[in-house]
């Protein structure tokens, strides 16, 4: 109900739980900082040292609460609904995550720190720590931050799926009802009560480990499939008849160029005898002008023809390599996650998949790196085609690093 008020009076309410969860955050660092100095940092003085189930069991760890990091792509979902996008959005995903990711490995340092994490509640892992230590007290406080942070995490994920479906709706992937916006609010109500409707359904019948699961592997595959998605719109985009142009009308009116016919019209002067010339054909005088234009007339359609099809089948290639180069990443990306993750298998097994797969992820990462990007060849959603940074390097290691986690995933356990 309050999404659909407006987001105006969301975001507000959203503000004050965020800064009472970032305080009480604040104070378990503090408090649980004084704590550790005080009993010597228990929870770090392990027969297993830091690592006590590898680097595949630290890595399912992260796979499982990779879940966390999901609240930031809110910012880029509503970028209809800022008022300058190019400056807000960047800088609001960054100092989200800068200020969140700081938060998150100050507070997991020293909960861990002053509780050995075998002793730990599994349900209620700050409060038990504080009272393990005999700070009761602590005990409200974080249980109110607790449920600042269910808040602010309920109206956050609820926040930009209305969105998306929305967007899937206007684009004929969705019912059109979905993309109904309330005359009043500008909010599309249908699409909130569906996605808070499905989030209650989840929260009711399924276990929190299963739903923190499915949410990190849905989490971990879309962003696999994004970057992806960045190799593909960069080097082999839609063509433009496969895509919907929308042509909005210029508020400003223009003064309409002159016809190209009354510019050729013009007559020449024949105040130079340089203008006019002898036929060779049949030695007739003939303005230097009219054949020139006549030269251009015969034969610049064929030039242009004849460049206009090297063009496109130079096009072709390359768009024929980039797929190539594509497939070949994401083959080899799964065949070495496979060979350094599976246990299991047997280790000349594993080392036969890691050098099978890391040929065609080398090869594809230099058939990208040869062939040019496509410099908007297609306009990929306005007149500069789609941008993004590090191309290809920046999408292969994203791609590599989800689906290298997406791997582990059996190790939270």
């Amino acid at each position: 109900m309050l999404l659909c008020r407006g987001i105006k009076e969301s975001t507000m309410v959203q503000s004050i739980m965020t800064l009472l969860n970032v305080s009480v955050l604040i104070f378990v660092i503090v408090t649980g900082t004084y704590v550790g100095y005080q009993t010597g940092w228990q929870g770090y003085k392990q027969p297993g040292g830091y690592l006590p189930f590898g680097i595949n069991g630290m890595l399912g760890g992260a796979a499982t609460v990779f879940f966390s990091y999901i609240g930031f792509d809110t910012v880029a979902s509503t970028a209809e609904e800022v008022k300058y996008p190019q400056r807000d959005l960047p800088l609001g995903i960054g100092l989200s995550l800068f200020i969140c990711s700081s938060l998150y490995m100050a507070v997991s340092a020293v909960i861990v720190g002053i509780v050995p994490y075998q002793s730990m509640d599994p349900d209620t892992p700050m409060s038990s720590a504080f009272a393990d230590n005999h700070l009761k007290w602590a005990m409200y406080v974080v249980a109110a931050g607790a449920v600042a942070a269910l808040s602010t995490t309920l109206m956050g994920s609820l926040l930009p799926q209305p969105r998306i479906l929305m967007a899937m709706a206007r684009d004929g992937l969705l019912p059109p009802l979905f993309s109904k916006l309330n005359p009043a609010t500008s909010i599309p109500v249908y699409s909130t009560v569906a996605t808070g409707a499905a989030a209650a359904v989840l929260a009711l019948t399924m276990d929190v480990d299963q739903l923190s699961g499915m949410v990190s592997v849905g989490t971990l595959f879309a962003f696999t499939i994004v970057g992806i998605s960045v190799l593909i719109v960069r080097y082999v985009p839609p063509s433009d008849s496969s895509i919907l142009v929308i042509h909005v009308p210029d508020p400003i009116p223009r003064p309409s160029p002159p016809p190209a016919a009354v510019q050729t019209q013009t007559a020449p002067k024949n105040n130079s005898k340089s203008e006019t010339c002898t036929c060779s054909k049949h030695g007739t005088m003939v303005p230097k002008q009219e054949k020139v234009q006549r030269a251009t007339t015969v034969h610049s359609p064929l030039l242009t023809k004849d460049s206009a099809e090297l063009e496109k089948l130079q096009d072709q290639d390359r768009r024929s390599a980039a797929v190539l180069g594509i497939f070949c990443i994401c083959v080899g990306v799964l065949l070495v996650s496979l060979s350094t993750s599976s246990t299991f298998i047997p280790r000349g097994v594993r080392w036969a998949m890691g050098i099978i797969g890391g040929i065609p992820l080398g090869g594809g990462t230099f058939i990208l790196l040869l062939i040019p990007q496509d410099e908007a060849r297609h306009k990929f959603g306005h007149s500069g085609g789609f941008l993004c940074p590090f191309v290809p390097i920046l999408p292969i290691i994203s791609i590599m690093i989800n689906v290298y986690l997406l791997v582990n995933l059996e190790y939270s356990s």
